[in-house]
């Protein structure tokens, strides 16, 4: 079963972001108090806990929850191979898939300490199509690939 295991947030834009209890969706803008929320192709970002376990062995680094800046921490699903339109229902709410992967930025802590990051290969990012409250321990299922 595929369910989220954390759910973080920053407050401001170059932060890594830190476990909070429960993040509200909101549509068309992504998570209610995160710096990265807005009308964009990218307002959440997810990734899976398996892909951070290949970093771990790795990396001198300690490899909390939102240190990839990713919003939601996933297992039992693999993120990185779901199609762009995938929709998802995690808990009450429910995303779209948008982007898989991304640049990682020149001043990321753990490609200056590995030489590697999981992120731009492996994260993916959504959009809001249903509003709600989402935690861990909520189960996160495939509904449909948009085409």
């Amino acid at each position: 079963m595929a369910k989220v295991i954390s759910v973080n947030i920053s407050e401001k834009k170059g932060e890594w972001k830190h476990p909070v209890p429960a993040i509200q969706l909101k549509y068309q803008h992504g998570i209610i108090g995160d710096a990265h929320a807005g009308n964009w192709h990218r307002q959440i970002s997810m990734l899976a806990e398996e892909s951070i376990d290949t970093m771990r062995a790795k990396c001198p680094i300690d490899l909390t929850p939102g240190i990839f800046a990713e919003n939601i921490n996933t297992v039992g699903i693999n993120l990185k191979c779901l199609p762009v339109g995938t929709h998802l229902r995690i808990g009450e709410t429910e995303v779209e898939v948008t982007q898989i992967g991304k640049e990682c930025h020149s001043d990321c802590a753990i490609m200056k300490a590995v030489g590697h990051c999981v992120m731009p290969t492996e994260g993916i990012f959504v959009v809001v199509v249903k509003e709600g409250t989402v935690r861990a321990g909520d189960e996160i299922e495939i509904l449909e690939a948009s085409i």
